[in-house]
């Protein structure tokens, strides 16, 4: 039966009757290995279904029908991320309850990587393109290859130049995230927090920095009387390894007493996590996150767990209303500038509620980040 599917993809895969394909281009068209594809279509060639017109360059001899009239590439940040391959599922299923083919790549967490994935998707010539990546330093660049190309793009999370944005609101999701951090103080320690960390992603740009305003901005309405000299910024990177490290040395130069931890994501909360308890300062601090990842949700149903919640986005939604926006997109319908996703707080008392079926998941921990930051 794998055969069977894998056989109709490579027919499927080009994109106008009698189109000349190499052994490269259908690999990256059907995700098949270059030794599979290769097999197979000796096997199509034989019966008639294929010709090959010269060294790796084949013809599909079948006309088949119901063939989708789009192409949707996407370009995930990276299947380490959790939220990125929830991205990518989701969009995976949207695609193909609407009949759409679906391109997907993976940028790996790469600036360089992004730009030649960005690349090869001019190359496929999809009609509308999503690009997840978290390199601000890249965006124009990458927005000038699908403009060159008159092909749109839609951007989650980071802000592409010209691109349709879709993601969270993230001066009102850092708003929230400090806000329940304020309240976490004023009851556990009447408002006595001493310092707060705010833990960036600067390679993401202005518009994740703007969390971090928000979360101050949401501190404040619950502790007005805090301090500006109070907050102290690192650079977490976004990532788990990235964001232990730098608490650690920051523990080692100012133990603070009372402090509170507000992360632009949770792979950043759980490293800054660690770094407390590893400290023997575990009961010193309060920590929040964005983006209600799985090992967040495993950690909120820790007992005596100070992560006090995390921002859910949903990314497991994302898929139709990206599909939406995509079909809008080239049927050249009105399309706002952005589009927001909405956005909630997860914590220890509703992450059941939001999340039932985790103890389907396999098991989840902060460990599997630090490997992923290796």
């Amino acid at each position: 039966m794998q055969a069977v599917v894998r056989a109709f993809s490579l027919l499927k895969a080009s994109r106008f009757e009698g189109e000349v394909l190499r052994l490269r281009d259908l690999c990256s068209r059907t995700g098949l290995h270059k030794t599979t594809a290769f097999r197979l279509l000796q096997t199509l060639e034989q019966v008639g279904a294929v010709e090959r017109v010269g060294a790796e360059q084949y013809r599909s001899l079948v006309a088949l029908q119901g063939k989708s009239r789009y192409r949707i590439g996407f370009a995930g940040r990276s299947v380490e991320s959790a939220f990125s391959r929830a991205v990518g599922a989701s969009l995976q299923a949207a695609a193909a309850e609407r009949g759409l083919d679906l391109v997907l790549l993976d940028n790996r967490g790469s600036a360089t990587v992004a730009l030649r994935n960005a690349e090869r998707l001019v190359r496929e010539q999809v009609d509308v393109a999503v690009e997840f990546q978290v390199h601000e330093r890249v965006a124009a660049r990458i927005s000038a290859k699908f403009l060159e190309a008159r092909i749109p793009l839609i951007a989650v999370e980071i802000p592409h130049p010209g691109a349709v944005y879709y993601g969270g609101n993230n001066f009102e999701a850092g708003r929230l995230c400090g806000f329940t951090l304020g309240q976490r103080a004023r009851q556990a320690w009447r408002g006595a927090a001493d310092q707060v960390l705010l833990l960036e992603m600067a390679a993401g740009g202005p518009l994740p920095h703007s969390s971090m305003t928000g979360l101050q901005k949401g501190l404040r309405e619950v502790l007005p009387e805090f301090a500006q000299e109070r907050f102290v910024h690192l650079d977490g990177k976004g990532e788990f390894g990235a964001s232990l490290d730098v608490v650690r040395r920051h523990l080692r130069r100012n133990r603070s007493g009372r402090c509170l931890v507000g992360a632009i994501n949770d792979a950043s909360a759980l490293g800054a996590l660690r770094a407390f308890e590893e400290s023997g300062l575990g009961r010193d601090c309060y920590v929040a996150g964005q983006n209600a990842e799985p090992e967040a949700r495993a950690e909120l149903r820790r007992a005596e767990t100070r992560l006090v919640g995390s921002v859910g986005f949903f990314p497991e939604r994302y898929g139709p209303e990206l599909v939406r926006i995509a079909l809008d997109l080239i049927e050249k319908r009105p399309v706002p500038g952005a589009v927001f996703v909405k956005h909630a707080m997860i914590t220890a008392q509703n992450v059941d509620a939001y999340y039932p079926n985790d103890t389907l998941l396999a098991p989840s921990s902060p460990e599997d980040l630090v490997m992923r930051s290796l």
